[in-house]
């Protein structure tokens, strides 16, 4: 049989529809962000100024909202990933129905509004005092409520992310045969716990970032059920400086998502596999 050759120049033809598309995307994130970053150092007496970047760290409430912010991350970061790390595992050593069940259960936070499901925080804590009061869940409720770290935002944080991470670590474990690496560790000698922590996570490493950082992004920016609970972290800050000072607000906002890139830069770096180096002969 005669074997196609490939043609004279050997390249793939250029495709100029593939340039269009990524101009205009790049346009599309580019334009409104060089607009804030123009609102924010324009001076309506004309020329530049930077008063809205130099006086951030010394405005109220900046450095507690974002400490705040980044503790209520860590801890959502946690708690997420020590509960939904060894459920999937045991689902992927287990059956497919319960596969299934799980995958129902960490996807039911999509279908309930951010709304409904504060307001739905917020009906619980008030009966709590009302029917709690003479036993010792009381102190629970009053210590989940603590204005210097309200776990009860936690809480609302990591059933709000728990889709987004689960997909990301279910992704993870798709590519990775986790019945063979614990059988294969388990006839070495090695407990379960051993197992999983020495073979298994080291092979979700991607995956566990990208959750980790999806929820980071989450916790970052969101305002629902931390501004109808009362509570002031990052987002509620930028919100309530925007009413008064418009360009300060705008700063921070490209601030925040400048940070959020190299997070995610930050990431990729970490999540890309190592090639190892080639032989020298």
């Amino acid at each position: 049989m005669a074997q196609l050759t490939p043609k004279a120049g050997g390249g793939r033809r250029p495709r100029p529809w593939r340039g269009a598309v990524l101009l205009v995307a790049g346009l599309y994130f580019l334009v409104p962000m060089a607009a804030s970053v123009w609102f924010s150092v324009d001076d309506p007496n004309g020329g530049v100024q930077f008063d809205a970047y130099t006086g951030l760290l010394s405005a109220p409430g900046f450095t507690d909202a974002l400490l705040l912010t980044l503790e209520l991350a860590a801890a959502t970061v946690v708690v997420l990933l020590v509960l939904l790390v060894p459920a999937l595992i045991a689902a992927r050593l287990g059956t497919a129905r319960m596969r299934a069940v799980l995958e129902v259960v960490c996807t039911l936070p999509l279908v309930v509004p951010p709304v409904a499901f504060t307001a739905g925080l917020i009906g619980v804590l008030r009966w709590g005092p009302d029917h709690l009061m003479d036993t010792p869940f009381f102190q629970t409720i009053v210590f989940v409520q603590q204005p210097e770290f309200p776990l009860v935002l936690v809480i609302a944080y990591v059933l709000m992310s728990l889709p987004l991470a689960y997909r990301a670590l279910d992704a993870g474990l798709r590519a990775v045969d986790v019945r063979t690496l614990v059988e294969a560790a388990r006839s070495c000698g090695a407990s379960w716990p051993r197992a999983v922590v020495t073979v298994v996570l080291p092979n979700l490493r991607g995956a566990l970032l990208n959750a980790a950082f999806l929820t980071l992004a989450l916790v970052l920016g969101e305002f629902t059920a931390a501004s109808i609970l009362g509570y002031q972290p990052f987002a509620v800050w930028v919100y309530s400086v925007g009413n008064s000072q418009g360009q300060m607000s705008v700063a921070v906002s490209v601030l925040s998502l400048l940070i959020t890139w190299v997070l995610l830069l930050l990431l990729a770096a970490a999540g890309r596999e190592r090639r190892p180096a080639p032989a020298r002969s």
